[in-house]
């Protein structure tokens, strides 16, 4: 018997938590600023001494300028701003109670399973991909999945920036292998608990979300807007230059657990200038492997890390400044939210595309990791 052929396999809904609570660059710098001037005042002798380095002060000009955010949504607001503090008050929850991350993750999950017209019965994997997960085991996959009444099996990946475009390419993998027939990933962001809010250079970077998206056949798709995956692509290269230590070690490595260097660090410039030619080039190649150009894609959802990176990116693919409708941009006010920004853009600007139009959903960042995924709306 001749095998049968691959089935079209497409992403049918989509879904999108926003936290209720907002934290403002003037908020962020108010309090940054407070706790530097404290910081230095105590170290003034050690500071004037050379033995220490003072504290820069912070600014919203700065912030808006480097980044291009205005304010970030937050999972939990209070503690963030707390100069005794710095960081934010997530009481822990007793095991037998839902996760936080879990909880979030639901949140963005039903929106998009109403969206593809899907009970928790139409549905038999789910992936959870983010930059971290609250616990090492069980999977927050494996909770999502019993509240939601999924049968078949769940895990985690983490993939930091790329995790949600890598969650989708293992979704559209399974569905075309035949291994699921219906998937939901899930990229639940909680990043604030890795923010050092004493960190001038990177405390204004990250807030908190969660998406989600339905990935299926094309045979059962019911959804109002749907698109055929025509390709995934992804490729990574070893870099520190955006790092974070956090990890079980630490405990057997007798340090500081939740020192500066466990939470999240970087070294901008060199992201800025090795990333940008790496993604470039990875979407360039994509969709002229699918015998597109770059005139014939309607619409770019770009990772949303920093609005220079998007700029320079589109400039160099499409030979010009990209349009807000070529090139939605959310990290305004959405600011960095890891892998989850490429697709709060496509959550939030795909409604609008016509049949036959094709769009690239691209992530890039730490890893270095780059992955993308051409579609075309049905």
């Amino acid at each position: 018997m001749a095998p049968s052929a691959q089935p079209r396999v497409v992403i049918s809904g989509s879904g999108l938590w926003t936290p209720e609570n907002v934290v403002t660059n003037e908020e962020l710098v108010a309090s940054y600023n407070a706790w530097a001037a404290r910081y230095n005042q105590t170290h003034a002798e050690a500071i004037t001494a050379g033995e220490m380095d003072a504290k820069p002060e912070g600014s919203e000009a700065f912030i808006e300028k480097a980044a291009g955010i205005k304010q970030r949504y937050v999972y939990v607001k209070e503690g963030i701003l707390d100069i005794d503090r710095m960081r934010p008050i997530i009481p822990e929850r007793p095991e037998e109670a839902l996760s936080d991350q879990a909880e979030i993750a639901i949140q963005a999950a039903r929106q998009a399973m109403s969206a593809a017209g899907k009970t928790g019965a139409d549905i038999d994997a789910v992936i959870v991909s983010c930059a971290y997960t609250q616990r090492a085991y069980p999977a927050i996959a494996i909770e999502v999945q019993a509240v939601l009444g999924i049968d078949g099996f769940g895990f985690d990946m983490l993939v930091a920036c790329s995790a949600a475009t890598f969650g989708l390419h293992r979704a559209y993998e399974m569905v075309a292998a035949g291994t699921a027939h219906c998937v939901l990933a899930i990229n639940p962001e909680l990043m604030t608990p890795q923010v050092n809010y004493c960190d001038r250079d990177s405390h204004f970077i990250f807030g908190d979300v969660a998406t989600a998206a339905i990935v299926e056949r094309a045979d059962t798709c019911t959804g109002r807007h749907s698109f055929d995956i025509l390709g995934v692509q992804a490729q990574t290269r070893f870099s520190s230059n955006v790092r974070s230590n956090f990890g079980h070690l630490s405990r057997a490595n007798d340090v500081d657990p939740f020192g500066p260097d466990k939470l999240f660090h970087q070294n901008g410039r060199r992201v800025f200038k090795e990333v940008c030619p790496l993604a470039i080039r990875h979407m360039a190649d994509h969709i002229d492997r699918h015998g597109l150009s770059v005139p014939d894609i309607k619409r770019w959802w770009l990772h949303q890390a920093n609005i220079r990176m998007n700029q320079m990116i589109c400039t160099k693919l499409i030979g010009r400044e990209a349009t807000f409708d070529e090139a939605p941009i959310v990290l305004d006010r959405y600011a960095n939210t890891a892998s989850a920004g490429s697709l709060i853009a496509f959550h939030l600007y795909h409604a609008d595309l016509q049949p036959g139009d094709h769009g690239v959903i691209c992530s890039f960042g730490a890893g270095y990791s780059v992955g993308s995924l051409v579609v075309r709306k049905r």
